[in-house]
């Protein structure tokens, strides 16, 4: 989930600030630090929150997928048989996981 810190880093990557509760009420912005409204805080975090939630599929495709070497050797046993196109083991593989966690 996006915390109130996060949406402050989105704004300002070297804002130094204290967040108590993960609340717009409870910031404590260290000394010389420009203050941001809690109102663009709130559209900033909102805004991460929509674009995690509609990238979900992404997080759970990387679960689903084989390491990166056994990918390597499904692509060279592919090669070796000529199946290099949708019959090959590392195409029913990545479809696979791609039909299960449909992008958006």
């Amino acid at each position: 989930m996006i915390s109130i810190f996060d949406a402050i880093l989105a704004i300002n990557p070297n804002a130094r600030v204290n967040v108590e509760n993960n609340s717009v009420d409870n910031i404590t912005w260290d000394q010389g630090q420009t203050v941001i409204s809690k109102k663009d805080i709130e559209a900033k975090k909102a805004q991460l929150e929509t674009e995690y939630n509609a990238n979900s599929y992404q997080r759970k495709r990387v679960l689903e997928y084989k390491e990166l070497k056994e990918q390597l050797d499904l692509l060279y046993h592919d090669m070796t048989a000529g199946k290099l196109n949708h019959t090959g083991q590392w195409h029913m593989h990545i479809k696979s996981v791609k039909d299960k966690y449909p992008k958006g």
